[in-house]
Order: structure tokens, then C-alpha cells, then sequence
């Protein structure tokens, strides 16, 4: 037992798993925003474009409400919730889209850092500016 609970602590403090559980963290997180991006500002306006129309209200009953005597539900209508489903299709493709954007930047961004280290390893360290010849003169100075 002592192992498998030692194995498990290896396991879960390595870098992967944290960083696994940090994106998943920032990954709820940025769903929310997308989903209130979606619900609260690109629907609506589709909504006005296609007519005054709430999408998260678009139902299909497939079965209507059971009433009793007095007007009271018994049984509540089942529906299937188009609109809803809608949205969350929009919310699909909004993230994927920020995720495909993002991607292409990380890709872009470690292109560069790795032109720049293999043009530094080819040309030698940049020339220090004359703020950092000053700096490396008083540091030698103070060395003595």
C-alpha cells in the first residue's frame, strides 16, 4: 500500500499533471466567457438580424402539460430545446476557433524564438549597448 501511495505522489506532483489541471481550470474558465459571449452578445444580435427572435426560447413540445382541475401542471411539457442546442453549437465553434488561433500563435511565436537562438548561436551574442558596457564597467570596477 505504502508504495502505490508513494508511486501516486510521484504521479501527481509531476509538471504534467499540474499543468494539466491548470488548463483545465483555465479551460472552465474561458468556457464561461465564451458561453456568455455567445448567450448575452452574439445571440441577441442574431437574434434582431434574423427578427426580434430569442433563440434560447425556440422549443419543439413533443408532449404538451398535464393539468389538473384547478389549472395546476402535473406533469411538465417535454420538449426538445433547439435554441439551447444552437448555442451551444455557436459556443463550440467560438472556442475552437480561439483555440485554433491560439495555437497558430503559440506556433508562430516558438518559430521565432527558435530563428533568434539559431541566428544567436550562428552570429555570436548580440553587441551590448552602451548602457550594458557601462553597467559590466562599474560591476568590474566593483569587483575590485
Amino acid at each position: 500500500m505504502k508504495r502505490y501511495l508513494r508511486e501516486f505522489k510521484e504521479f501527481a506532483v509531476k509538471g504534467n499533471v499540474i499543468d494539466l489541471a491548470v488548463a483545465v481550470i483555465i479551460g472552465g474558465a474561458f468556457g464561461k466567457i465564451v458561453s456568455s459571449l455567445v448567450a448575452d452578445i452574439v445571440m441577441p444580435v442574431i437574434g434582431v438580424i434574423i427578427g426580434g427572435v430569442n433563440f434560447t426560447s425556440w422549443k419543439w413540445t413533443l408532449k404538451k402539460e398535464i393539468f389538473d382541475e384547478a389549472g395546476a401542471a402535473i406533469k411538465p411539457a417535454i420538449t426538445m430545446n433547439v435554441g439551447i442546442f444552437l448555442q451551444n453549437i455557436l459556443d463550440f465553434f467560438i472556442i475552437a476557433l480561439a483555440i485554433f488561433f491560439m495555437i497558430k500563435i503559440i506556433g508562430r511565436l516558438k518559430r521565432q524564438l527558435l530563428k533568434d537562438r539559431v541566428s544567436e548561436e550562428k552570429n555570436g551574442p548580440a553587441p551590448l549597448t552602451k548602457d550594458q558596457q557601462l553597467l559590466e564597467e562599474i560591476r568590474d570596477l566593483l569587483k575590485k
